[in-house]
């Protein structure tokens, strides 16, 4: 019904990406329930959704605006932001909250200016803040590009960070 309109229909710019977009799209139908793996293909292939991606990805899905920006705020994987060059997650559970995250997020902030779920003024490094990360005896825990770190104060996570 709507795949031959929609199919007909142009990416926001002329970046080859898009196509990987739209072949995830035509292979869905097209359909409204393939909002979520859609939005995960164009955020795999761009790094993170912005409005322009959004709007798109929903006009040719036939969702609202409104459910397409719901679906990528409500999944914490979605990321509406551009990500840093590298990032850090800081365990924010019961242990290393006890042992001095507040002290890691605090630290970043003052020296590097990210807050939680934003990127350093330079675009280097991404800050996000985790629930648990499992590393519990290792408290306080952060995780850089993949790598787990325990027992890490200020000034360590600071070192790391810096050395980026």
């Amino acid at each position: 019904m709507a795949s031959t309109t929609l199919s007909a229909r142009s990416a926001p710019s002329d970046d080859k990406r898009w196509r990987q977009v739209d072949v995830r799209m035509r292979r869905l139908g097209y359909r409204p329930d393939g909002l979520i793996e859609v939005l995960h293909t164009t955020q795999e292939v761009f790094g993170y959704l912005d409005d322009q991606a959004l709007l798109y990805v929903g006009d040719c899905l036939g969702v609202p605006p409104s459910k397409v920006y719901g679906v990528a705020t409500f999944y914490s994987y979605f990321t509406l932001k551009p990500q840093g060059e590298h990032t850090c997650v800081v365990c924010t559970g019961t242990a290393c909250y006890i042992n001095g995250a507040a002290g890691l997020l605090s630290e970043i902030s003052q020296k590097f200016g990210a807050q939680p779920g934003g990127t350093t003024p330079d675009g280097k490094i991404s800050v996000l803040k985790a629930r648990c990360l499992g590393a519990c005896s290792m408290a306080p825990a952060v995780v850089i590009d993949g790598e787990t770190y325990g027992k890490v104060g200020p000034a360590g996570l600071s070192s790391l960070l810096e050395a980026l």
